[in-house]
């Protein structure tokens, strides 16, 4: 006669096979593809190609800052072309941006900001070149915080540099996003 010890065991050695069994069943059926590897797309072009042809649209300083548009700029520009030859442009991308700075911080004594945030927000639009027709529109947005001090070339250059963060942190959320409708268009 077994024991109850012998009879527990050999279920949990079941339920360990059954369970991987349908884990493995279960990723099998996941399909799972670099990005940005050399792999096509479901519309033939390669993720990177496709993102080549992006033509960007110069982005609006009115309500935002002249170097924090450029600096936006110019990193998508890096991201969607990686150096590579200049592709034929086939898309556009249209970015409308706002900045805003917040007190987030105040000094106790003297009452004056010992911290900013600031946010950036965008809205974006990609379209084709040739028909106009919008493929894809989204949002995104970025915070960075800077520190306060009483000289004022820092302040500058911390409010630059946390402008300059935002908008790399946007760009990137912009590609993904981007990368990841060329990869699953059809």
């Amino acid at each position: 006669m077994s024991s109850p010890d012998g009879f527990d065991r050999n279920r949990r050695g079941f339920l360990r096979v059954a369970l991987s069994t349908a884990l493995a069943g279960g990723l099998a059926a996941c399909q799972v593809r670099p990005l940005y590897g050399t792999l096509n797309t479901p519309g033939g072009q390669e993720v990177p190609a496709e993102l080549a042809a992006i033509e960007i649209d110069p982005i609006s300083d009115r309500y935002a800052d002249e170097d924090a548009a450029r600096v936006l700029y110019n990193e998508l520009t890096y991201r969607f072309e990686r150096g590579a030859d200049r592709a034929e442009k086939r898309y556009r991308l249209k970015i409308l941006m706002d900045l805003a700075s917040s007190e987030v911080g105040v000094e106790q004594l003297s009452d004056v900001p010992a911290a900013y945030t600031m946010t950036m927000n965008t809205t974006f639009v990609l379209s084709e070149l040739d028909t106009k027709k919008t493929l894809m529109t989204g949002k995104a947005f970025a915070t960075a915080s800077y520190d306060f001090s009483n000289q004022r070339f820092a302040n500058l250059r911390a409010k630059r540099d946390a402008e300059s963060r935002a908008a790399k942190a946007v760009a990137g959320d912009i590609q993904a996003r981007i990368a990841g409708y060329f990869a699953t268009r059809s």
